[in-house]
């Protein structure tokens, strides 16, 4: 596996008709202490003002348009082929970061043996106001308890690509983040590999999105789907992990 000689952030945000917010989430990009960043937009065939919003931040944002919507998947991918830092961070166009975000998740990596962190968030409404705090946290999380639960929201994980090597996300129109915490977990397995969370909110996650982790029992077919076919868990097995997601889901709620 090749090394990336650098300590660069690339952040990569996929957007679609988010006028009303990309820039709220790319100034709380710009915020942040550490400066070693590199934002890329992914513009996923945007037909509200988005593309004048982004490109009027001029070289501070790498700003690239797909020709057709083709879903968050394919957006989040383009990044990760554009991106040229050690590190990926994912961040929603309607998410906001807190300034210190990713200079303590750098710090995380420094002092556990992992190449995924993840942080605690707090949830907000459209107009920004925030509306949940305190919500489940666990310190870190592996690729069983995954299965049965996800407490990752997108927007708070960093990848160390020199410890987990290049990767990309599922071609699928919803869930492929959770697949891709599945897949990168599956992966390393039995090598000492886990995420590690930062338990203090560091992420603000506007509700209302149609996502896996907001909406979750529209997605319960999909997380059989990810499980069954994706993971290749045996069916009594995978059922048993659903059920587990469900009751989760509802102890949120």
């Amino acid at each position: 596996m090749s090394s990336i000689p650098n300590e660069t952030v690339s952040v990569i945000i996929p957007v679609y008709n988010d006028e009303a917010y990309i820039g709220q989430t790319i100034d709380s990009v710009l915020a942040q202490t550490y400066r070693d960043l590199e934002i890329i937009v992914v513009d996923d065939a945007s037909t509200d003002n988005t593309p004048r919003l982004v490109q009027a931040y001029g070289e501070a944002v790498r700003y690239f348009r797909l020709d057709h919507n083709e879903g968050a998947a394919v957006a989040r991918n383009t990044g990760l082929s554009l991106a040229s830092g050690r590190y990926v961070a994912f961040l929603d166009s309607d998410d906001c970061w807190l300034p210190t975000k990713i200079e303590k998740q750098l710090a995380c990596f420094k002092n556990q043996p992992t190449g995924f962190c993840y942080t605690a968030f707090e949830r907000m409404n459209p107009d920004g106001r925030v509306v949940k705090t305190n919500l489940p946290f666990r310190h870190q999380i592996d690729y069983r308890f995954l299965l049965k639960n996800t407490l990752i929201a997108t927007s708070t994980v960093l990848i160390d690509r020199n410890r987990l090597g290049d990767f990309r996300m599922p071609l699928m129109r919803s869930g492929q983040d959770y697949a891709t915490w599945l897949q990168l977990l599956r992966k390393t397995e039995g090598v000492t590999e886990v995420a590690q969370g930062v338990e203090e909110v560091l992420v603000r996650y506007r509700v209302g999105k149609k996502s896996l982790s907001s909406n979750k029992w529209s997605s319960i077919g999909q997380v059989w789907s990810i499980q069954t076919r994706q993971e290749r868990i045996p069916f009594l097995q995978a059922a048993f992990n659903t059920f587990c997601f469900c009751m989760h889901a509802l102890k949120k709620q």
